[in-house]
């Protein structure tokens, strides 16, 4: 646990609630009121809100301790410690049966809790999750277009379709508070992709449900966003992949594995093309292909990125 920390308030609540919202804030400010607003008006009220600043320097403590006038709600400011012990922190401090998590740019639909808590009726359940819509910094909607088909939402036992990608909208889920005490909760040593490594070693044993409805708001393209961060997020993901095949072989069967790295270098190989990096671009189609040499969008890729060497060349 975090030595360096500051309770604002360490009231809790008696008898515990059902559920903890674990809000993680590292200077999102300017975000923090309309996410606190989102829970705290949320239709199911028997919850707790603990949100762990993680170091935040700009006016982040002004904002939460304005809401501390709702019981329900700790504040804890610690020393930075990184996402995932900032969020771990939150998961130590809860006293609820089940646990939200919800990033401190990000908001909630009024019945979010409402609606995805009767799925844990399901004693196989372990984790519920639901669709996302999209804001810019300014809270104006922004348009993604379709979904991939590899992000489309699954149900049941997942795994085979989380290790090919992550699928599950983060600040939508809700756990069982037992699952992190079986599984260990984030990893700390993991910079990026900490949710996408959790979802899949619970997956190994519980059920995920889904509720097909809009229930989180996520903030997209403000400029400290961690998630551009690209060679990052790459190194990360292949870290994870990795360490999920050593310790579940029996999850990952050979054609999965496959499929998973050919999908993969296919999706970095189209990412570079469109930064403009056709030589890095044509490395990563070339290595999907390693993998599944029957990888059709690879081939395409590759044929792309040959008509945009000879434009070039003729120009």
């Amino acid at each position: 646990m975090e030595k360096h920390a500051t309770y604002y308030t360490s009231h809790k609540l008696t008898p515990p609630p059902r559920i903890s919202v674990v809000i993680t804030c590292y200077n999102y400010g300017r975000f923090l009121a309309s996410c606190l607003n989102s829970v705290l008006t949320q239709t199911f009220s028997d919850l707790e809100v603990i949100l762990v600043d993680d170091g935040s320097t700009d006016n982040s403590e002004d904002i939460a301790t304005s809401f501390l006038e709702d019981k329900r709600l700790r504040y804890i400011k610690q020393s930075n410690g990184g996402q995932a012990n900032a969020k771990n922190r939150g998961i130590q401090e809860a006293t609820g049966s089940l646990i939200a998590f919800l990033d401190a740019d990000d908001t909630w639909n009024p019945r979010k809790l409402e609606k995805q808590i009767p799925l844990f009726d399901d004693p196989l359940v372990g984790v519920v999750y639901a669709r996302q819509s999209f804001i810019d910094e300014s809270g104006n909607p922004v348009e993604t277009g379709p979904r991939p088909k590899t992000l489309r939402p699954f149900r049941g036992r997942v795994t085979k379709n989380l290790f090919i990608d992550n699928f599950i909208p983060f600040s939508s889920t809700i756990v069982r508070s037992y699952c992190f005490k079986e599984f260990n909760g984030f990893d700390e040593s993991l910079p990026m992709g900490i949710d996408w490594d959790l979802w899949l070693r619970l997956s190994t044993r519980y059920c995920f449900e889904y509720i097909d409805a809009p229930l989180l708001i996520s903030r997209i393209g403000h400029s400290d966003q961690m998630s551009k961060n690209t060679l990052t997020r790459h190194q990360c993901s292949d870290r994870i992949m990795a360490m999920f095949k050593k310790n579940y072989p029996e999850a990952v069967p050979a054609y999965l594995e496959r499929k998973a790295y050919a999908f993969t270098y296919c999706n970095r190989g189209a990412y570079f093309r469109r930064d403009d990096n056709v030589p890095l671009s044509t490395q990563h189609y070339l290595q999907a292909l390693r993998y599944h040499p029957l990888w059709v969008a690879a081939y395409k890729g590759l044929l792309r990125n040959a008509i945009s060497i000879i434009t070039k060349n003729n120009r």
